[in-house]
Parts: structure tokens; C-alpha cells; sequence
């Protein structure tokens, strides 16, 4: 094997960083493919995997263009989906009991879209770059905003290339 000397065993790398970041509309698509890109330089790691998790229930990560017209149909296919005016028992603060903080947002539209869009992606690290087409971004999906954010990106992986595909 290419890279591994006979005995040795080639150590994986992790590497760890948190963003925060605060949202400022109530619905916002928030481009975390430089922070993501940066973490992966910052870690060494040239082939493995980078996960970016969102530490909240009313957000959630995509892959997908950052073009603002295609962002404005994704917002207003969420709204057919999952109206922000529907009835969600979440919202119904007598139902949930005496635990529930008097600070608690009426959010269960946030918490439905956030289960359609999913919470975290992992995605390959090719020759130190995140493998992503030519279109894509990751992106962070505010639902519930505005709001503080904090988003984990853990990387992955070995110092050296590993052929897995092309760039």
C-alpha cells in the first residue's frame, strides 16, 4: 500500500473546530463552504472526510447551489410544505408541561422543515479540497431565525493522497 511503511500503521488525523455565526431572517441560506474549506486546510488532512453538523433542531446543513433565485424557490417550497402559520401541538406551551421555559419560541414549523432537510452532510477530501461539483456549496439553513448558530465541522483523514476519484 501506497503511503504505509511494512508494520506501520498510518495514524488517522481528526480535527475539530466549531463556527458560530447569527442568523438575521427567518428564513436565510448561509454559505459555509469557505469555513468548511478553511478547516480542512487548517487540519493537514489531504484524503478522508469532513462532517458539518448544525447543533440545533430548527436548522439544518445542504449541498446545493448558492444562486438567490433557486434560494427563493427552496423557501417558498418549504412554505407549501410546511406553512410557518400551520398548527404544530409543539406550539401549544399548556400541553407540554411545567418544564417548558417561559422563553420558548413558537417553532414547530422549524423543527418539521429541519426534518425534511436533515442536520449534518459528510462529504470526501480529495488532494486537500472538499470534493464538491462545480455548482455545489454547503450551506447552512436557518428555520427559526434570527438566531445565534453554531455549526460543528469535523475533519477526517490522512496527511497524504489516497486515490478515490478524480477532481
Amino acid at each position: 500500500m501506497e503511503g504505509v511503511a511494512a508494520g506501520v500503521i498510518n495514524p488517522l488525523a481528526i480535527h475539530c473546530e466549531t463556527v458560530r455565526l447569527k442568523s438575521e431572517h427567518p428564513t436565510q441560506f448561509i454559505d459555509l463552504t469557505a469555513w468548511v474549506e478553511r478547516a480542512v486546510r487548517r487540519s493537514g488532512v489531504r484524503s478522508g472526510l469532513v462532517q458539518i453538523q448544525v447543533m440545533h433542531t430548527t436548522a439544518a446543513i445542504i449541498v446545493n447551489e448558492n444562486e438567490p433565485l433557486l434560494l427563493g424557490d427552496f423557501e417558498a417550497l418549504l412554505e407549501r410544505l410546511v406553512p410557518a402559520n400551520g398548527f404544530f401541538a409543539h406550539d401549544d406551551m399548556s400541553r407540554r408541561g411545567p418544564e417548558v421555559d417561559a422563553e420558548e419560541r413558537r417553532n414547530g414549523w422549524g423543527h418539521a422543515r429541519a426534518l425534511l432537510l436533515g442536520a449534518s452532510k459528510v462529504l470526501g477530501i480529495e488532494e486537500g479540497f472538499v470534493a464538491l461539483g462545480r455548482w455545489q456549496s454547503i450551506l447552512l439553513v436557518e428555520l427559526d431565525g434570527p438566531r445565534e448558530r453554531s455549526v460543528s465541522i469535523v475533519v477526517m483523514g490522512h496527511g497524504e493522497d489516497v486515490a478515490c476519484g478524480s477532481r
